[in-house]
């Protein structure tokens, strides 16, 4: 075979070379790359009471990749999947019972939520055309890293005690979820590097079964200690092999609900995922050997995340965000054709059609859950020191100091939240909407902001959340 199209050897840009076996398995690779994550948050967020659906997510997954495509000019090999930046979101949104949300049905507080999400992703739109008229460096003059990056760090920490929750119903099978997760992404080599993940919930699964065959049984409720099967298989054998998702079978029950209060809870979210969409275009761009956000342009794919994200959650979905668990399979298959990817979303919209292979992933322990959660929440506040380290952000400086440390208090201190009426209306901050004003505010009215996108080092990797 001629050399150029080899794969691991030379970088292949038209897949079509390779023949079509080769390239309907590339796809498959990318689909296994972003699968355990993007159906990871509708589970996670169906742990916070909010019945968001993995058919529904994963045809948006599939629907927002082919649109972000087409906005991006066909160039970008990005995949969209979900995006976990708005689980802290999601998690106020559950625990809400103020105002209008006081004794509300989860479907609706769900409809609300995503009504933010809707608005979250309408503020990339507007921030694509900024950018456009006056260029991405005076925009992120007021996002530097110095408030990205203690915003990021919230947004896992906020998140750590479900996690000890969902962890206590089955401490062993907890560690070897993290376990997993360790050997896979540290030691494994090629794919196995690439879906940690996936094989953090996989082989786990496979020892729940195991156990639960045997007799082994986990705790079902934390407060009087009850106790059950490992695994529950009751609603696999109603459920179709194929079927609509629930937003065609129940548009009404399922299109979303705006209300300022789940607005101001979902909408700052977009700050810390829209620096992550910067990151992974600056990834993307350096694995590819091309200037993604010059051509074609980063205000094209910010359009592309954002109204994928609008209208996945138009119709009770979570929002979408560019995955780095792809451009990882850019780097080990050197295949950087975003045909690709493109198989990779139609095959997540097939298998979004299937109500057993739902029901089936729903199965997955509280505990698996909570033992990949250790991992990934922790890793979200990581990369938010990360962020803060890489960028050389100078804390000798009192202006950085202050501006951190009140980002820090604010989104620790407030922790129920912050509600206020206004013309009648009852209107709710969450700790991480108060701490993302704030940290703005404070960035923009402070002397001294000397931060220059591009020409900082590392600065055009403000935001990036890695690979999860």
């Amino acid at each position: 075979m001629n050399k150029k199209t080899t794969i691991g050897q030379e970088p292949v840009r038209d897949a079509r070379k390779l023949g079509a076996p080769r390239m309907l398995i590339l796809g498959l690779q990318h689909m296994f790359a972003m699968f355990g994550a993007t159906v990871l948050v509708p589970i996670l967020v169906q742990g916070y009471g909010l019945p968001l659906n993995i058919q529904t997510t994963l045809f948006f997954a599939g629907i927002g990749t082919l649109f972000f495509h087409v906005c991006a000019k066909m160039k970008v090999p990005a995949f969209l999947g979900s995006s976990f930046v708005f689980l802290g979101g999601f998690k106020a949104m559950g625990s809400m019972s103020e105002g209008i949300y006081a004794g509300m049905d989860p479907a609706v507080k769900l409809q609300y939520a995503c009504g933010g999400i809707v608005v979250a992703g309408l503020l990339y739109v507007v921030v694509a055309a900024i950018i456009k008229l006056v260029g991405v460096h005076k925009v992120m003059r007021f996002l530097p890293p110095v408030v990205t990056g203690p915003i990021i760090i919230l947004i896992g920490l906020n998140l750590a005690p479900s996690t000890v929750d969902n962890a206590k119903t089955c401490w062993w099978l907890a560690i070897l979820a993290i376990a997993v997760i360790v050997i896979a992404n540290i030691w494994g080599k090629g794919m196995i590097k690439i879906i940690p993940i996936l094989l953090g919930v996989v082989i786990p699964y496979l020892a729940a079964i195991i156990g639960n065959a045997m007799g082994a049984t986990v705790i079902t409720d934390l407060e009087t200690g009850a106790v059950g099967p490992m695994l529950n298989f009751a609603a696999l054998s109603e459920a179709g092999i194929i079927g609509f998702q629930p937003f065609v079978t129940n548009i009404g029950g399922n299109i979303a609900k705006f209300d300022i209060s789940a607005i101001l809870v979902m909408a700052p979210i977009a700050i810390a995922s829209m620096m992550e969409h910067i990151g992974d275009m600056s990834a993307i761009s350096a694995t590819v050997g091309e200037n993604f956000i010059e051509e074609p342009g980063l205000h094209r794919t910010l359009i592309g995340d954002g109204i994928a994200t609008s209208l996945s959650a138009m119709f009770g979905g979570p929002a979408n965000t560019t995955y780095g668990e792809n451009t990882g399979v850019l780097v080990l298959s050197k295949v950087y054709d975003p045909k690709v990817v493109r198989l990779a979303a139609i095959y997540a919209i097939v298998l979004s059609f299937s109500p057993k292979f739902a029901v089936l992933i729903n199965t997955i322990p509280a505990a698996i859950i909570g033992g990949v959660s250790f991992i990934l929440y922790g890793m979200i506040s990581a990369i938010g020191v990360r962020n803060v380290v890489e960028n050389r952000v100078d804390f000798t400086n009192s202006r950085n100091l202050i501006i951190a440390a009140v980002i820090l208090v604010c989104g620790l201190g407030f922790s129920d939240g912050l509600t206020f009426v206004v013309g009648g209306a009852s209107i709710t901050l969450t700790s991480l909407a108060i701490a993302a004003i704030a940290g703005i505010a404070l960035n923009a009215i402070l002397p001294g902001n000397d931060y220059e996108f591009g020409k900082t080092e590392h600065s055009d990797n403000a935001g990036n959340l890695g690979n999860y």
